[in-house]
């Protein structure tokens, strides 16, 4: 079966460092977000190949792969993967609310089963979820491929796809330097050249900045969706790393999630950017070092008050994650 590892987590937790990371492994292949949003204005977005996206060769032998498959015109541009992409008012409304688990996934199943667009909707999405998984694996030779899409109800419908080996890395950061990302995503989630943001145009857009409330409020609930579905899983279908150990340790870091994928833990390699990779996501797929540095900004940055609000509201769940 066609092998997919998931990295599951609160966006800006590391997860495209690690994608990267795990990607350069022998058998292993990784395009970032397969879910393939965001991607801004696609006449300027680049690949981390630094290509425009449309002009990159990888992404061209995909293109054939999945006409193979029976998708002719797939561009990584209008990819289709995203399952929530759906011209529903009633749709998009049951489709708001993250994950949480139990009765209310069962009640939301229930209300969008009488969706005929819905449904049809998950079916298609699901296909080429799979024919891009096998893509792929067949341009790239690999056996598993890493996808950082990390949102917990799109790895839910994943879950429903027959004939596919899905792994769950469950990816965790300190809540106060995710929550120092949120409120200035250019300058702290992005590439460090501003000539390569925004997906490569390096064109600052300013939309109204998050509070720093609001950024604690955003990592705690999207946690807690994280952890409602792990909680549903077995112990054998994932496991756990936390982005301050893998810059502390990374080969050992890689060598766990080697042995989890059933890759060889005994070779592995830390130099990310010694081979092309065709990544799309977050800005730092375009920078050009393989240093893995641990940061932690958020010490200097945030302010006694800023760090009182982040406590008050996300406090809790940070200490239970072992964050002092």
């Amino acid at each position: 079966m066609p092998q997919l590892a998931y990295l599951l987590a609160a966006s800006h937790s590391g997860s495209t460092l690690l994608a990267m990371l795990l990607g350069a492994q022998a058998d292993a292949c990784t395009t970032g977000e397969l879910k393939a949003t965001h991607l801004g204005d696609t006449d300027s977005y680049r690949c981390s190949c630094l290509q425009p996206i449309r002009d990159c060769d990888f992404w061209k032998q995909v293109s054939v792969a999945m006409a193979s498959r029976g998708y002719p015109w797939f561009e990584i541009t209008r990819a289709g993967t995203n399952t929530f992409e759906i011209e529903s008012p009633y749709a998009q409304r049951l489709l708001a609310p993250l994950y949480r688990g139990g009765l209310l996934e069962t009640i939301r199943d229930l209300a969008l089963s009488f969706s005929a667009r819905w449904c049809a909707r998950l079916a298609d999405s699901n296909r080429r979820n799979l024919a891009l998984i096998d893509s792929l694996l067949e341009v790239t030779g690999a056996k598993v491929v890493i996808d950082s899409s990390k949102i917990a109800l799109r790895l839910k419908y994943l879950l429903k796809i027959p004939g596919l080996d899905l792994r769950v890395i469950r990816v965790i950061r300190d809540g106060r330097a995710v929550s120092l990302t949120y409120t200035d995503e250019w300058n702290f989630a992005d590439s460090s050249d501003p000539r390569l943001r925004s997906g490569g145009s390096g064109t600052r857009h300013l939309p109204p900045r998050s509070s720093l409330a609001e950024a604690a409020n955003e990592w705690k609930r999207s946690n807690e969706s994280c952890d409602a579905l792990i909680a549903r899983l077995p112990m054998t279908q994932w496991t756990e790393i936390r982005y301050e150990n893998l810059c502390a340790d990374p080969e050992g870091s890689l060598k766990h999630l080697a042995s989890f994928l059933e890759l060889d833990p005994d070779q592995v390699h830390l130099d990310f950017r010694a081979q092309p990779q065709h990544v799309i996501g977050n800005g730092m797929r375009m920078d050009t070092t393989s240093a893995i540095r641990l940061d932690e900004r958020w010490r200097s940055h945030l302010s006694n008050d800023d760090l009182r609000v982040f406590d008050k509201i996300a406090g809790n769940l940070n200490r239970s994650y072992g964050y002092v």
